[in-house]
């Protein structure tokens, strides 16, 4: 990779072309990192284990964890990308399995793809910062804490982290870490939090007052819009130097509560919120208190966010609006 950079720009390998692979290129993260590459000049080249609809950018449907490297590899060697963006993997589900070939043998299989090629170009890890063990109330959570997570899922994603900073230190890969807060913004899915009251919003008649049904709203997380997820990643893919791992959030810890707050305000919607036992929502992750340190951010990446918490539930709310429409006439 180049020697410097500037943020908000890309230093390629020689030969590289203005391209940008993403993995999980129909999912909620992966959209957003489309549009930012799009935006940047470059071009978006989609993988998704299903084909994808009309849109502007070329997609390739693959099975990673499934269908095996050589596909990815061939792909590579063919286009040449500058980088590669993991936005694919498996959200919490009751199932480990699922959360560990999503989270982790995709991860193994995409570096023997990796591997494989001749071509090699920057990989950008989507990693989460349910990795850590759980922090104190009221202090900030910084790349130095304690892996110890609490969740099946959070061990997935660390197992994933940990294959690539190791083909990294190896030589067999590229590779920039960015661990994630809370990401929210258009697209949100409907199994998270806030994706579950957009829907419960929707339910509700016209004019009457909705029943919000939530598990108790006692945490208090670090939320960080999409689009500025997306930016990060494309900071990182320029990023001079591998192996580095980078949290990613806001900065600051804010109420669950108060988010759902936002969120109803945003819709313009009369509401209830009545908290107890809700069926299917995930268990507590122990990380109850969640408040990133952006300084490696800032310093390595030349990243902060931009997007008030405002703008992303507004952003979430009209997205929700547009999909509850669209199946409401399917």
């Amino acid at each position: 990779m180049a020697q410097c950079h500037t943020p908000g720009t890309v230093d390629r390998p020689a030969g590289a072309a203005r391209r940008v692979v993403v993995l999980g290129g129909s999912g909620f993260v992966g959209r957003h990192v489309a549009a930012a590459v799009r935006a940047s000049g470059a071009e978006p080249l989609l993988v998704s284990r299903r084909p994808l609809g009309d849109g502007p950018d070329r997609s390739f449907p693959m099975d990673l964890a499934g269908d095996g490297p050589d596909g990815l590899a061939r792909l590579l060697d063919t286009e040449r990308p500058y980088a590669v963006v993991n936005a694919a993997g498996a959200a919490w589900s009751r199932v480990p399995e699922t959360m560990d070939r999503g989270n982790h043998l995709l991860v193994e299989t995409l570096l023997s793809a990796l591997a494989t090629a001749a071509w090699r170009p920057r990989l950008v890890q989507l990693g989460s910062i349910f990795e850590y063990a759980p922090p104190a109330p009221g202090t900030t959570l910084d790349e130095r804490a304690p892996l110890r997570p609490t969740t099946p899922y959070g061990w997935s994603k660390l197992r994933g982290t940990r294959a690539v900073l190791a083909a990294t230190e190896a030589g067999r890969a590229d590779a920039v870490v960015l661990r994630l807060s809370n990401a929210i913004g258009a697209g949100t899915p409907a199994s998270s939090l806030l994706g579950r009251v957009a829907t419960q919003l929707h339910a509700a008649d016209a004019g009457e007052e909705a029943e919000v049904h939530v598990s108790p709203l006692l945490a208090s997380r670090d939320f960080v819009d999409v689009r500025d997820v997306a930016a990060a990643a494309l900071a990182a893919a320029s990023l001079p130097a591998a192996g580095q791992v980078v949290n990613i959030g806001r900065g600051e810890a804010v109420p669950v509560r108060a988010m759902v707050e936002r969120l109803i305000a945003a819709s313009g919607r009369r509401a209830r919120i009545i908290e107890g036992d809700v069926a299917g929502v995930r268990p507590q992750s122990g990380l109850e208190w969640i408040q990133v340190e952006t300084g490696t951010a800032r310093r390595l990446l030349g990243w902060t966010p931009r997007h008030s918490l405002d703008s992303s539930v507004r952003e979430l709310w009209h997205a929700a609006t547009g999909r509850a429409a669209e199946e409401s006439s399917s």
